[in-house]
């Protein structure tokens, strides 16, 4: 076998990256999307995105995405092959360590060459190193779905100050049932672990005043949700409980208030997710008519 070349792309190597044959089953062709370097008006950087050759063929590719101006990637968008060792030597040799999101088609398990592409991608991502962390429903509410009332058992205020949110967020990460939240905690303690979300809400490119902490009628906090903007539009950025107000389903009221709030900010498409673990969520989803679009596996 002849030898493997793994390299960064340099500039207008595009074409390059595209020549790997891709099914569109798995991964990001599954929500119909392409590569493009950022000179090209993509997202793609050429230095983190690598490639492995043979005899100058693409047999394996990963590009890690970040936003303009970030210094590192945030997480590891595009991984695909047709030489599964080299896919993992890919990994290896590149100088990166983010999340590794897996996107794959609802109900991918029923469908045998979908399942074949996610179980070698898989392999190959724990090859080298990467875990398992949680597998995700994720949904796409567009105008054509039902948008339910508001509940009106809730009072909603904004809340500028940022030690009071984050007094929010880290009574709300408490018993929590989300697998990041866990993980984040295990990795940097309650304090980190309230940062990480902190920043990742701050990092929309929505603003922060759309944030809102929810209150009961006798005045008591109940949680807060967080309608956002995201590089590819409107979004649920956060919802949840306080753990003393959990089994009243204020988690439906949350995703009604943040999905009318985000409509009448002129939205029509808008995406979330949760852990298929966390089945009260789901179900509020489901309840709302949230219907499910894709379904996810996080690797840390």
């Amino acid at each position: 076998m002849t030898d493997l070349v793994i390299r960064p792309l340099t500039a207008g190597e595009t074409p390059l990256f595209a020549s790997l044959p891709d099914p569109g089953i798995v991964g990001r062709a599954v929500l119909g999307d392409a590569y493009g370097m950022m000179a090209d008006g993509g997202q793609y950087r050429p230095d983190w995105t690598w490639v492995a050759l043979r005899e100058g063929i693409v047999v394996a590719r990963a590009a890690w995405w970040a936003r303009p101006g970030d210094e590192k990637p945030l997480a590891l968008d595009w991984f695909d092959f047709t030489d599964g060792e080299a896919a993992v030597q890919l990994l290896r040799a590149a100088p990166f360590h983010a999340e590794y999101s897996l996107l794959l088609p609802p109900g991918w398990r029923d469908k045998p060459d979908v399942r074949a592409a996610a179980e070698s991608r898989m392999a190959a991502a724990e090859a080298a190193d990467l875990r398992k962390l949680v597998e995700r429903y994720r949904y796409t509410w567009t105008s054509d779905c039902p948008l339910p009332a508001r509940t009106g058992r809730l009072e909603y205020r904004p809340e500028p100050d940022d030690n009071v949110i984050r007094g929010v967020l880290r009574r709300i990460q408490e018993d929590s049932l989300d697998a990041h939240d866990l993980h984040d905690i295990a990795q940097c303690g309650r304090d980190g672990a309230v940062e990480e979300l902190l920043g990742l809400l701050t990092c929309m490119t929505s603003p922060r005043d759309w944030w809102r902490v929810a209150y009961t009628s006798a005045g008591e906090p109940a949680g807060i949700h967080v309608p956002a903007r995201n590089s590819t539009g409107s979004c649920i950025g956060f919802i949840g409980v306080l753990p003393e107000q959990r089994g009243h389903g204020y988690a439906y009221d949350l995703l009604v208030e943040c999905t009318q709030d985000l409509v009448a900010r002129g939205a029509t498409r808008i995406v979330a997710a949760t852990d298929q673990g966390n089945f009260p969520m789901a179900a509020h989803f489901a309840t709302v008519g949230y219907p499910v679009s894709e379904e996810r596996i996080d690797f840390v």
